[in-house]
């Protein structure tokens, strides 16, 4: 059953919390604080979604992808699960917007203030605009990155949501009949 499962934190290292400290910082304001000890940190890269749910022992639909889009040139972050892919056309009709598409490297740091792999869901830099697609709803925990390309941290999906900031929007690709 999808988000039934114990996370199993094989290759778990043994540091109190490796979250980013902007992060940490940001969980404690928002009286997350709890959380912390929570947070796990692998050896290996858990970068990508796939890598995320290797080292958690997850299903690869209970990671929390934090993705950062340009929206006429305005960014916008949009969580997703790890199984899916973003429609940006669907952002695009979301947002209103005349074009959309991924931000470079640099565009996610100065936004967020992390790197590409490590974008947690809360706790960047800059405030932007939040969309959540509906899926990540189907899980009772979702794992999301905790700041570094290293570390994760548990929590439910409303959750994650409702401290993002994010507005639930339907924008997963779905596959075409053909």
């Amino acid at each position: 059953m999808p988000g039934t499962r114990t996370a199993s934190v094989r290759a778990m290292s043994n540091q109190d919390t490796a979250a980013h400290p902007r992060f940490a910082e940001a969980l404690k304001e928002l009286g997350l604080g709890e959380l912390l000890p929570a947070v796990r940190t692998f050896p290996e890269a858990t970068r990508t979604a796939a890598q995320a749910a290797e080292a958690i022992g997850c299903e690869l639909s209970e990671i929390v992808k934090s993705l950062i889009f340009a929206a006429d040139g305005v960014p916008v972050l949009v969580l997703m699960d790890g199984a899916s892919r973003v429609d940006v056309e669907l952002v695009r009709r979301e947002l209103g917007a005349e074009k959309v598409k991924r931000a470079d490297a640099d565009l996610v740091r100065e936004t967020t203030g992390y790197a590409i792999g490590g974008v947690p869901p809360f706790g960047h830099r800059t405030r932007t605009r939040v969309l959540a697609d509906r899926g990540l709803l189907d899980h009772t925990v979702v794992w999301a990155a905790a700041g570094t390309p290293h570390a994760v941290f548990p929590l439910d999906p409303k959750s994650v949501i409702a401290h993002a900031g994010a507005t639930l929007v339907d924008v997963r690709e779905t596959q075409s009949a053909q």
